[in-house]
């Protein structure tokens, strides 16, 4: 059932943002005047479809294979490589009679799409939900192994990397990767200190999940009263220092060293304002007290309808310059970032397992900031390569030829086939280990 729903998830996210991509196309190509021949959801190889009707000059229609979509726009050299009618003499309505302007806006036509779409899904999340996250200001780390190899300990604040002050934390193990961190400086009890990032070590942070996980400072908010501790003594406030003269800072180090007291009971030594009180506390077959902890403050904001605008506009930048700097990694192979990219099955494992609008949407935005930017790249077969062609065009004033744009065309294609491998290839890597 889950996987059902995980598909079912995939499925509509990919349609909506396919649809959505083709359809700036086919605006902008009708908008000048351009004949689009065919406007097809998934690929209708074959000939083939689960269905298709005729509306004006364009047919439309819902291919069989279930990988992307495509607007076939006439007199344009795409993936359908129809070569016929570059024979015959150009028509008026063909997008090759077009000047390069327009024939600019129709290729742009998908990403700019994309983006908008993007915009107004994050304002939808900004309006409705708001915002939510636990501020970096005044919180400390619980670094997993690889981050204590690199020289991060339980209970570092991070102050900056480099010259970038984080204030996101659930964003700090993703700026350490993007940004090509040379040294971060740290808060560690009393001490400032600078530590120096190791650039072999990336690769790693960008495959190890869970890198810093929140370190919660062991103050008691309350006691279960089915725990055998609800009277005990300890109370809200109260600060543990230690447990039979073992100290402990954080709820990480305290699991650690209640664990190795399972069934008995031990002296808690805690600090209640400025005095030091210890108390007997009885330690269950688990490791556990019973207690809960105070949590850290979640930093939330609520926007109206109009504050929603810059919200929006606000968070799909903030993804944009984060996807850019993920595709920067992608360009350093040392990093090892190739071996994060992922197809539709890795796309799936993102989707939760029960439908939350909240994080359906969340997806569905970043998804579309990350379709627009891939159709960037100046890959021919790509938005992006078509781009780049009609940008030499109208600076040079010389027109590419069409034996070239095919060329350039299958050229294309066979690097995104590749790409395609790779992202499958790790998806199965993925999936058995």
């Amino acid at each position: 059932m889950v996987a059902l729903i995980k598909a079912l998830q995939v499925i509509l996210a990919l349609s909506i943002l396919i649809i959505i991509h083709e359809f700036g196309h086919f605006m902008w190509a009708r908008i000048f005047g351009i004949r689009v021949e065919k406007f097809y959801l998934f690929f209708d190889v074959g000939g083939k479809a689960l269905a298709r009707w005729k509306w004006g000059e364009t047919e439309f229609g819902i291919g069989w294979i279930p990988f992307g979509g495509y607007c076939k726009i006439a007199g344009m050299i795409d993936e359908s490589m129809d070569l016929d009618q570059l024979k015959k003499a150009p028509k008026k309505w063909e997008f090759r009679s077009k000047p390069a302007w327009q024939r600019l806006f129709v290729m742009a036509g998908g990403v700019l799409n994309n983006f908008i779409f993007a915009i107004l899904v994050y304002c939808l999340i900004a309006g409705i939900w708001g915002e939510a996250f636990i501020s970096n200001e005044n919180a400390q780390i619980a670094p997993n192994e690889l981050a204590r190899e690199m020289g991060f300990r339980l209970g570092d604040h991070i102050i900056s990397f480099d010259d970038y002050e984080p204030t996101n934390f659930g964003m700090l193990q993703a700026d350490l990767a993007r940004r090509n961190v040379r040294s971060a400086k740290l808060l560690r009890g009393t001490d400032t200190l600078d530590l120096y990032i190791d650039q072999a070590y990336i690769g790693d942070v960008l495959n190890s999940p869970g890198m810093f996980d929140l370190a919660v400072p062991f103050i008691v908010d309350s006691m279960r009263t089915d725990s055998g501790n609800g009277n005990c003594g300890l109370s809200a406030g109260d600060r543990v220092l230690a447990f039979n003269g073992q100290p402990v800072s954080f709820i990480q180090d305290a699991r650690e060293v209640l664990a190795s007291f399972k069934g008995s009971t031990v002296e808690a030594l805690a600090l209640r304002g400025a005095d030091t009180l210890a108390f007997p506390v009885k330690v269950d077959s688990l490791g556990q007290i019973g207690v809960y902890l105070q949590m850290p403050k979640i930093e939330r904001m609520q926007y109206t309808a109009l504050e929603s605008i810059p919200a929006g506009l606000r968070l799909t930048w903030d993804t944009i310059s984060g996807y850019v700097r993920d595709l920067g990694l992608l360009a350093r192979p040392s990093t090892g970032a190739y071996k994060s990219v992922g197809s539709f099955i890795a796309i799936g494992q993102v989707f939760p397992s029960t439908w939350d609008w909240y994080r359906f949407l969340s997806i569905l935005a970043l998804l579309s900031v990350m379709l627009g930017i891939m159709n960037l790249l100046p890959i021919p077969a790509l938005d992006g390569g078509h781009i780049l062609f009609t940008l030499y065009e109208m600076i040079t004033g010389r027109k590419p030829s069409d034996r070239f744009l095919v060329i350039m065309q299958v050229i294309g294609m066979i690097l995104l086939l590749g790409l395609m491998l790779l992202a499958f290839g790790n998806d199965i890597i993925r999936l058995i280990h």
